[in-house]
């Protein structure tokens, strides 16, 4: 690992991990959350300390709040759907640039029961995170858990998958 500094690195959760990162960094984070509702800000305010890191965080449940403040294309979202490793991208970007930050995730899914369909079934989720210019995107089904675990499983992916990035 090339962060010796975290202290009791086993012990840590991952969030406290991540905003021991990017405390060190100098780095800034934004979150954009759609399915998750706010849940990714959360955990991250749970952590001591991390109003030296985050900017920003806000709920953008509707498409016109995606292209209002994300500056989501209305395109994007007409030809590849909210739901969608595009639209995830671009909601990852647009908050790391909203919010001046180094650092943008974003999520958007299909958390249930209902609005599943044969090709985005309840249980998906797409992620987005911008990293210093670069967007990762990644899509996860979480299949046959409730509403809630669906939003906790995405929570705990997106947490996980950000400091694999940053924390190596």
């Amino acid at each position: 690992m090339n962060y010796v500094s975290l202290k009791n690195c086993a012990s840590m959760k991952v969030e406290e991990k991540i905003v021991e990162i990017l405390t060190e960094k100098k780095w800034h984070i934004a979150c954009a959350e759609s399915c998750t509702g706010g849940l990714v800000a959360s955990r991250l305010i749970d952590v001591a300390g991390v109003s030296n890191v985050l900017n920003l965080s806000i709920i953008t449940y509707a498409n016109d709040a995606k292209t209002k403040f994300l500056n989501v294309s209305p395109n994007t979202i007409k030809k590849h759907g909210v739901v969608s490793e595009e639209v995830t991208r671009e909601m990852a970007k647009g908050i790391a640039k909203l919010a001046a930050s180094e650092v943008g995730i974003a999520t958007s899914g299909i958390a249930g029961p209902g609005g599943g369909t044969k090709f985005k079934p309840v249980g998906m989720v797409c992620f987005g995170l911008f990293i210093k210019d670069k967007v990762y995107t990644y899509t996860k089904y979480f299949s046959n858990l409730s509403r809630n675990e669906v939003r906790q499983a995405a929570v705990e992916f997106v947490l996980n998958k950000l400091f694999e990035l940053i924390g190596f």
